[in-house]
């Protein structure tokens, strides 16, 4: 993990800084002094082209980037165990855009008194680096190493006493340098410990409710099961033991019987009383969004502010003549297959066989299909045949502008995506003698893809548009389905009041009961007691079994919903074509999937070819993103941010 990162001038004056960790104030004056002032070390130089500087101290290693322009030096810092092999990409990204978001400051003659907000750029670079790296075998053995510290003397247990806090970096270094400036009116930031000290358990989405987690579960298993003998014929052939829980029984469509009023919910005590739940963390608006002009909650397209920032940087690097190509990345050895072509040249399509080649292995390695792959080439040969290479132009610019036209045309949507005007309109009818309908979002998609996680995430987002929102627990097969969108219901109810945005119910009617069915008294409910809109969840079935998805014609008649989505994950992989045609085709003649929302964005790095395959087998868009655990986990998808990662 990174410990700590600085921005500072030549003359020592930090301007902005972050630590993770606390790192003593003069690791980073042991660079200042031994390097840029004595010189007493000589930092040898970097084994590759476009690697920064090393200097080691003590335990730690620190990398920097030098910018003669603006008399700064970006300073990274980590233990020497670890071996981080993004810290250059990211020594680069922050210079570029740190620089570009404040270079008139920075040319001014008040750059050193003035605040720097950068947080928010710092870390969203930091975690798409850290989400594009696994984790090192260093790194395991770091985490290794942290669980058997021994007790005795461990900090937490009366130990030794903690090291200074790294919010005095700052005026140690000033001190320590002998650097006299004018920002003593500027506040000390604080030091972020978010990554080590913040609960992330108040703010899962699925957190448990009641004493016990996975290992208690655990070892109460193994001390039931150590009180059954072996020769328990009963328990070996599945009957019930006298006083135990009834068995289900499932008929040949695969429903239950109906309900029999038994409560199945066993998280609370035997005594009838409530557990009382965890307080619900509430989400910064600023974090997932950003309120409109019109007062309307729109969701931020992920990663599309930085992006932008370096992608301007390397078109002015285009223009000087500097190769655009990314260091040791596939896609830049895909272009050197072309450099050997004489500038001024006519491109052939004998010149691009093998690139193109090389281009289809490496989209497939990014988990996008292979007609979706070759299609993509196709588009790329279609823009470079017959056109000119420039004297200066680089090979690798071109191959990066034609597939980003390619992969554009198919991640573009044909049609709106403004979710919160449909509804608007739905809810308000121009016909004043129509009855008010509810807006309808039915979710569906295979097992444990993320049906309910993303359906709580949606339902945040339009309460912070203030929509009175029911939602409808429509899988009435999966044993614990309706009890975790209980928990969804009461966070959200929590958030909701909390922040006095929206008004939120769940509808249910138990197991066992006829899903269509259930959907359809859902909308009627909704429309008698006048909500806004409709989230449906329904069971997840196996797009391959005819029996299972055969239900969803029904539903589909029976709910009307104005809009299907379904969730796919972003780690299945080519599966990800057949799941997505599969339900396309579910739901009857003239009635179609709508939209997309791609799951566990957040755990493949740069693999996210499934979003390509599935919108190229439907030509269905993509309206969300699921990127993490919690409500405000959910973004826009953002086409420069696609291609970046599918291009590394």
């Amino acid at each position: 993990m990174l410990e700590a990162f600085e921005i500072l001038t030549t003359s020592g004056v930090v301007l902005w800084s972050k630590s993770y960790a606390p790192v003593g104030a003069h690791i980073v004056n042991s660079l200042i002094n031994d390097v840029f002032i004595e010189e007493k070390v000589r930092t040898p130089a970097p084994a590759t082209s476009g690697a920064s500087p090393i200097y080691k101290k003590e335990k730690y290693t620190l990398k920097w980037k030098r910018v003669k322009e603006f008399n700064l030096i970006f300073v990274a810092v980590y233990q020497s165990l670890l071996h981080l092999g993004w810290i250059d990409k990211l020594l680069d990204n922050i210079s570029t855009v740190f620089i570009d978001l404040y270079k008139d400051q920075l040319l001014g003659t008040r750059a050193r008194i003035i605040e720097y907000p950068f947080d928010k750029y710092f870390d969203q670079q930091v975690r798409e680096l850290e989400d594009n790296t696994g984790i090192t075998p260093s790194e395991a053995f770091k985490a290794e190493s942290e669980s058997k510290k021994d007790p005795l003397v461990s900090s937490d247990n009366g130990g030794p006493p903690p090291p200074p806090v790294p919010g005095l970096i700052k005026a140690q270094r000033q001190a320590a340098l002998g650097v006299v400036t004018s920002d003593e009116g500027t506040p000390p930031q604080s030091p972020d410990t978010s990554r080590s000290s913040t609960p992330v358990a108040s703010q899962v989405l699925t957190a448990k409710v009641g004493p016990g987690g996975r290992v208690s579960r655990r070892a109460r298993k193994a001390a039931n099961s150590a009180n059954v003998s072996s020769g328990d014929e009963n328990v070996r052939k599945g009957k019930t033991p006298k006083g135990g829980k009834k068995m289900r029984r499932w008929d040949a469509d695969g429903l239950a019987d109906e309900d029999d009023g038994e409560i199945l919910d066993y998280s609370a005590p035997n005594d009838g009383t409530e557990v009382a739940a965890p307080e619900v963390e509430a989400v910064a608006q600023d974090t997932w969004g950003r309120k409109t002009g019109k007062g309307q909650f729109v969701l931020r397209d992920l990663g599309d502010e930085v992006h932008s920032i370096l992608d301007n940087a390397d078109k002015e690097k285009a223009k000087s003549g500097a190769s655009t190509g990314m260091v040791g990345s596939g896609f830049s050895a895909i272009g050197g297959l072309l450099r050997n072509i004489v500038g001024g040249k006519v491109l052939t399509e004998a010149d691009l066989e093998k690139p193109l080649k090389a281009m289809e292995d490496h989209l497939l390695k990014k988990n996008v299909a292979r007609e979706a792959a070759v299609r993509l080439c196709e588009g790329v040969q279609r823009e470079l045949v017959g056109k000119k290479t420039a004297n200066f132009q680089s090979i690798d610019a071109a191959l990066h502008l034609a597939m980003e036209s390619s992969l554009r045309k198919i991640l573009t949507p044909t049609s709106s995506l403004d979710l919160l005007r449909e509804i608007d309109a739905v809810t308000s009818p121009t016909n004043k003698q129509q009855a008010p309908r509810p807006y309808v979002i039915s979710i569906v998609g295979v097992n444990g893809v993320g049906k309910s996680t993303n359906l709580g995430k949606i339902c945040y987002f339009l309460l912070q548009n203030n929509y009175r929102v029911l939602i409808a627990a429509c899988d009435t097969f999966r044993s614990g389905a309706v009890e975790q969108l209980r928990v969804h219901a009461r966070n959200l109810k929590e958030l909701s009041s909390r922040e006095n945005v929206g008004e939120i119910e769940l509808y249910e009617k138990g197991y066992g009961k006829d899903a269509a069915n259930v959907a359809k008294d859902a909308v009627e409910y909704g429309a008698a007691n006048k909500f806004d809109v409709v989230l449906i969840d329904t069971a997840g079935r196996r797009h391959n079994d005819q029996r299972l998805m055969s239900s969803l014609e029904k539903f589909a008649k029976f709910a009307n919903p104005n809009k299907i989505f379904m969730v796919g994950e972003a780690l299945v992989g080519t599966d990800s074509v057949m799941q997505a045609r599969n339900f396309n085709s579910a739901f009857g003649t003239g009635r179609n999937l709508d939209g997309f929302i791609i799951s566990k964005c957040d755990t493949v790095g740069d693999m996210v070819g499934t979003l390509v395959s599935m919108v190229h087998a439907t030509g269905i868009p993509i309206v969300f993103l699921g990127i993490g655990q919690h409500y405000g986990d959910l973004r826009g998808l953002s086409v420069p941010w696609a291609v970046s990662l599918l291009m590394k």
